[in-house]
């Protein structure tokens, strides 16, 4: 009998994290603590246009970031897609630098304490179009943390750091996010975030979206942008979906 209560018990743990939703990166800047469940594969992709200013646009189709559970408490990861930039009546198209990289859990939320994983990628120059090719192998960071203020309300933060492969001085960013659930399928939110390089003004941003689940492993995501101060992008529109088997 005990035999059979255990067995049923772990028929029931298995079919409830299996009816978990999905959790993803996109559509906002701020990524989420959550790993991808052992064993699954997650892609998260989409389009993505940003007007820097009045001479200068880039689009992104696709853009492709790419999940595998490892374990409970680690996901490895790969962004890649293809770029269009262009400057005045200069184009210029291809792949931009290949990263790979990894997140982890540090700790489950608490508390005061909140949910909080690590992330790290690092961009890999030769697996890159001769236009979008840099000098060097380019690094980047950032904790990820969450609190849960109400069952529909949560806020997300990260702080990390990035380097873009050409010059040797990082650019330090911050984002802090709002996420709202309207209802059991759809979710929104409201963002602030920014970029400080060193040595130069910082910039910030604000944006927000909403998501719809088709399913618990499938979602759509819509979400625009605009910058708030004068060395900003002035805009952006990114939609997409992702998915995971």
């Amino acid at each position: 009998m005990i035999k059979k209560c255990l067995c049923f018990a772990i028929l029931i743990s298995n079919f409830i994290q299996a009816q978990e939703s999905i959790q993803t990166d996109r559509p906002d800047q701020t990524e989420t603590p959550a790993i991808v469940p052992k064993n699954m594969l997650q892609i998260e992709t989409g389009f993505n246009y940003q007007k820097e200013n009045n001479n200068v646009s880039s689009s992104n189709l696709p853009t492709i970031l790419i999940k595998y559970g490892v374990n409970d408490i680690l996901e490895i990861r790969l962004i890649t897609g293809f770029d269009n930039q262009k400057n005045k009546n200069t184009i210029q198209s291809g792949f931009p630098s290949t990263l790979i990289g990894f997140k982890t859990k540090l700790a489950e939320e608490k508390g005061l304490l909140p949910k909080t994983s690590f992330i790290a990628h690092i961009g890999l120059p030769n697996v890159a179009s001769t236009h979008f090719k840099t000098n060097t192998n380019a690094p980047q960071f950032r904790f990820t943390m969450q609190h849960t203020l109400t069952r529909k309300i949560n806020i997300g933060y990260n702080l990390g750091a990035e380097w873009d492969g050409m010059l040797p001085n990082p650019t330090y960013l911050y984002t802090i996010s709002s996420g709202f659930t309207i209802s059991e399928k759809m979710g929104s939110y409201i963002e602030l975030f920014g970029f400080a390089p060193e040595n130069q003004k910082a910039h910030h941003s604000v944006d927000g979206g909403f998501t719809y689940l088709i399913s618990n492993n499938f979602m759509l995501d819509l979400s625009s942008g605009v910058g708030i101060t004068k060395n900003a992008p002035k805009y952006y529109l990114s939609l997409g979906f992702s998915f995971r088997i």
